[in-house]
């Protein structure tokens, strides 16, 4: 909304608009001294513009980083809007501090551009993660696998000297029955040879040699199904076990693998990974960080940078005739209590006085009357009749 410019004459009948009401409001500015301030007007109007894109920029980027962290956006929402009014109040503290006075003092600026640049570069996190979201997706995924593969690299070193001892075993076995194999094979083979005449004696038929190679064939057979009945299952619970080993393995990766997410940290470590790797993304990050950190500092900055007018003087002065007055002030009750007190303890002083002159004759005749009983007591004692007096006509002290 536009404001109406007036001749020099009716200044005085200045009214600001709402909006500017609310951004003075956010540069810390009082109204009451600004409305008169005519060239301070439109500075605390601009400072107020920096801090409400500011507020803007801290809400929606708070916003974006519980998106990565809650269940719910409409839980992520309130979250940032949270989030973005406690940086609202800390760049109003920061830029309330600084006028004209306190511009010229270092170490005040230095500590509220420390501050502010921390704040500003946790808020820049968020920023990047959603510039950067598709590319922080991929090396994510990298990431993820060569995670996973770290991970299968240490269940084999896990499970590596025990499936290496249960293979040795097996092979063992099994060379143990190949061997026996090889001998029943063997003495079958001579026997056959002998049968059919293409071997040993050359004589076709069963004779005593075929008959003695036949024996020693079966013999071995029997060795061998003996043999393969006591190693066989063996041979199978060692293949149990290994075939357990390896379902543990696929669980554990299985289980591992459920771990893996999409959250703050996770994009942030995908995005420290794409920096190391990309050169051309390295320019760009740091020159988008600078840039939001410009935008965090741009209350401090605009606050610092902007020339100062009259505005500040007159908070000065304010302020001190302030002082003065509760200086005064406190003085003026002072003087009235003092006064107080002191007239108080007058009349008291008074009051105190004709009580004793109203009751003189009183006591007196009080203590005539107890001189009177204790002349009539038997054996009376100046001892006792003190004591009476005391409880009954001397006055108590006050503490």
């Amino acid at each position: 909304m536009m404001e109406k410019t007036v001749p020099l004459t009716q200044r005085e009948t200045y009214e600001p608009t709402r909006f500017t009401e609310f951004l003075w409001w956010l540069s810390t500015a009082e109204k009451e001294l600004l409305a008169d301030a005519v060239v301070d007007r439109n500075r605390h109007k601009i400072i107020g513009m920096t801090v409400l894109g500011t507020w803007a920029f801290a809400t929606l980027a708070w916003t974006y980083f519980f998106s990565t962290v809650a269940a719910s956006l409409w839980l992520a929402i309130p979250l940032g809007f949270f989030m973005g009014f406690i940086i609202l109040t800390i760049d109003r503290a920061l830029i309330k501090g600084i006028n004209k006075f306190s511009k010229k003092k270092l170490l005040p600026l230095l500590f509220r551009g420390l501050l502010a640049v921390t704040i500003g570069t946790f808020m820049a996190q968020p920023a990047l993660l959603y510039m950067f979201a598709k590319e922080i997706r991929l090396q994510t995924s990298l990431d993820n696998e060569k995670k996973m593969m770290v991970k299968s690299q240490e269940l084999n070193d896990l499970y590596k000297n025990k499936k290496a001892t249960l293979a040795a075993e097996k092979e063992s076995l099994q060379q143990e029955l190949e061997l026996k194999y090889a001998d029943v094979a063997k003495a079958r083979q001579n026997f056959l040879s002998e049968t059919d005449g293409s071997g040993g004696t050359g004589k076709v038929g069963i004779k005593d040699i075929a008959i003695a190679k036949r024996n020693e064939y079966q013999k071995l057979d029997g060795e061998y199904q003996q043999l393969l009945k006591s190693e066989e299952p063996k041979i199978a619970a060692i293949e149990t076990d290994l075939k357990i080993i390896d379902n543990t393995v696929k669980k554990e990766e299985a289980n591992f693998t459920q771990y893996f997410n999409n959250g703050f940290l996770t994009q942030i470590e995908a995005l420290n990974n794409l920096i190391k790797t990309n050169p051309a993304l390295q320019f760009r990050y740091y020159l988008l960080v600078i840039i939001l950190l410009l935008i965090e500092l741009m209350p401090v900055i605009a606050k610092t940078i902007l020339p100062s007018g009259t505005y500040d003087e007159r908070a000065m002065q304010r302020e001190a005739m302030e002082k003065e007055m509760v200086t005064a002030n406190i003085s003026k009750e002072k003087e009235l209590k003092e006064l107080y007190n002191s007239l108080a303890h007058q009349n008291d002083k008074e009051a105190i006085a004709a009580f004793f002159d109203l009751t003189k004759e009183d006591r007196t005749q009080k203590i005539k009357g107890f001189s009177c009983r204790w002349k009539e007591e038997n054996n009376p004692t100046f001892d006792g009749l003190w004591e009476k007096m005391k409880l009954e006509v001397l006055t108590k002290q006050e503490h």
